[in-house]
């Protein structure tokens, strides 16, 4: 058609593949022959695209778009690595003991339910519905309170820039950011690096930063070009991080197992492909969401930018399998946009325990043992599990595991293509089946244990601390992101993560000076206080730079300076 003169759709074209809605609007009747034919290939180029997307059609070079079994280890190198792999996630590489396991975890907590229900305690029944009480805000004791105030008194005023010059003097972080050009490097290049890195991660645009600091926009723009990538930001913060959890008091905090992840909205400026409208954050506007991962210790070491309506659940596993540093992460937590039946599955397939906080706990649906004459609790008990239908199926979770775990393919790319799937097939419905199973025991673990529900609680409270360290630090540009690329995105969001660890680490060896000062000086300082300090405090950091106010001496009598050549630079 498009070769020819035809400006009809003739009678043969293809019809089968249009949903009731498409047909509708193709060949309904208030349409003319002639324009049936844009809105048919309207419709073919829709289609395709959901296809795509959905692994129905698939292109053989490509990753993102390729066939959905190619994601997964081929069945025989599979047979191959099943018993290393599976070491790995601490899973038997044959047998299903451990979805025998978790059922009778299950089948353990619903007497003590039962029990707990009839107490009424903070878990109770009123009118048959399920009400929670809402943990009290836990007391800061008034030690810890002055101790805090103590610390703020004593750390040292310091700028911004001072504290990147500090760091970088202890770690050499900037060492583990090659060039992709091996350069010589000048007496000048780690200035330029960092103040690239400044700029990049407080959204500062390279030309403000080129004349603040009195640096050539060029050579600016060549470090960043060169230096500033995915790969190198993650391995100098993966370096921060590592040092941050060497610190004593870094252990007051926590031991480095437990995290948390949650995503922070920034608007865009211009048409950027991956921004998406969400008028509660961006009103008329459009912009994307930052998604960081924090461990208990506060240290941050994960980053990534993705579209503002993508949940929360498709990629937080991503950064916790991509983990490189010395955390020994096995807990993680998230709010409820962080949870999904699918996300349970894989977290206890990946040998680690998901345990996100979740909003209207007395509508969430729980799963009854299908065969099993078990007497449950009086809560939602609906649906239906049936482990036998699992096990026919646990070699292909083992396998999706195992090709998570190796790095053949992203959790993330692999949901949102089960997600996308128009015809759901078998393995989205086992993941669904064994991830009921899964957050069906998670909650009643989460109800019967209040220190649980403290410790979630108190780890995304420190999420949210960081969280205002960070939109601290990205005051350049009024917040808005100018970066069209996602590439280029992913790299400002590495560079404010590297930031906030620079401080975080500052913050964290300066407040052990000051401890160790004050116990010299025979302040009664409490160890058990110690856990109620935070090093995400910014009150004492200067971000703006300093201004002179001093009368320039290359003034004329008339109190005015030369006007600039042509050719002469900004600076």
């Amino acid at each position: 058609m498009q070769a020819g003169r035809r400006r009809k759709l003739p009678e043969q074209a293809p019809t089968g593949f249009l949903k009731p809605t498409w047909r509708k609007f193709v060949l309904g009747d208030a349409l003319s022959a002639e324009q049936q034919r844009p809105a048919y290939e309207l419709s073919v180029l829709a289609t395709l695209r959901d296809r795509l997307r959905s692994g129905d059609v698939y292109v053989a070079p490509s990753h993102r778009y390729a066939d959905l079994s190619s994601y997964l280890i081929p069945p025989a190198e599979w047979e191959q690595v099943r018993p290393e792999l599976c070491a790995q996630l601490g899973l038997p590489p044959m047998t299903t003991d451990r979805l025998t396991e978790r059922v009778q975890e299950l089948a353990d907590l619903l007497g003590p339910m039962k029990t707990l229900l009839e107490a009424g305690g903070d878990v109770r029944l009123e009118a048959g519905e399920l009400v929670v009480t809402r943990p009290a805000a836990q007391e800061v004791p008034a030690g810890a309170q002055a101790l805090q105030q103590e610390i703020g008194r004593r750390l040292p005023a310091v700028d911004l820039t001072d504290i990147l010059v500090e760091v970088n003097a202890w770690l050499g972080f900037t060492a583990h950011l090659p060039g992709l050009v091996h350069a010589p490097r000048g007496d000048e290049h780690d200035t330029r690096l960092l103040a690239t890195l400044l700029a990049t991660g407080c959204n500062i645009p390279l030309a403000d930063m080129a004349r603040s600091a009195a640096l050539p926009y060029q050579s600016l723009w060549w470090t960043a070009t060169n230096y500033l990538r995915d790969d190198t930001l993650k391995a100098a913060n993966n370096l921060l991080v590592n040092e941050h959890h060497r610190q004593w008091l870094a252990s007051y905090w926590g031991d480095g197992t437990f995290s948390s992840s949650d995503g922070q909205r920034f608007a865009v400026s211009g048409k950027v492909r991956n921004a998406r409208a969400l008028p509660t954050y961006f009103g008329t506007g459009r912009g994307v969401t930052m998604q960081t991962h924090s461990s208990d210790q506060y240290a941050q070491y994960g980053s990534k930018v993705v579209p503002a309506t993508l949940r929360d659940a498709t990629v937080v596993l991503d950064e916790i399998v991509d983990n490189e540093t010395d955390l020994a992460l096995a807990e993680h937590t998230t709010d409820t946009a962080g949870y999904s039946d699918i996300i349970f599955a894989l977290f206890d397939l990946l040998g680690l325990f998901f345990c996100p906080r979740m909003r209207d706990l007395a509508d969430q649906r729980l799963y009854k043992i299908r065969g099993q004459d078990w007497t449950y609790p009086d809560l939602r008990f609906t649906g239906t599990v049936n482990p036998d239908y699992i096990r026919r199926h646990w070699d292909e979770l083992l396998r999706l595991a195992g090709s998570i775990k190796s790095g053949r393919v992203t959790a993330s790319l692999f949901l949102s293509k089960l997600q996308a799937y128009p015809r759901q097939n078998h393995l989205t419905y086992v993941l669904q089946a064994y991830g009921q199973l899964i957050k069906t025991r998670f909650i009643l673990r989460y109800l019967q244990s209040q220190p649980l529900r403290q410790r979630i609680h108190a780890q995304l409270n420190k999420g949210e601390e960081l969280h205002a360290l960070r939109a601290w630090l990205w005051f350049g540009s009024e917040g808005v992101i100018r970066r069209k690329q996602q590439e280029a995105q992913t790299e400002a969001a590495r560079c404010l993560t590297l930031l906030t660890n620079c401080v975080l680490l500052w913050n964290t060896i300066y407040m052990q000076e000051v401890l160790q000062q004050l116990r010299a000086e025979g302040y009664p300082v409490d160890e058990a206080h110690f856990q109620y300090l935070s090093p995400s405090r910014y009150e004492h950091i200067n971000r703006l730079g300093k201004y002179s106010f001093t009368n320039p001496a290359h003034l004329d009598p008339l109190h005015r300076r030369p006007l600039r050549h042509p050719g002469d630079p900004m600076a």
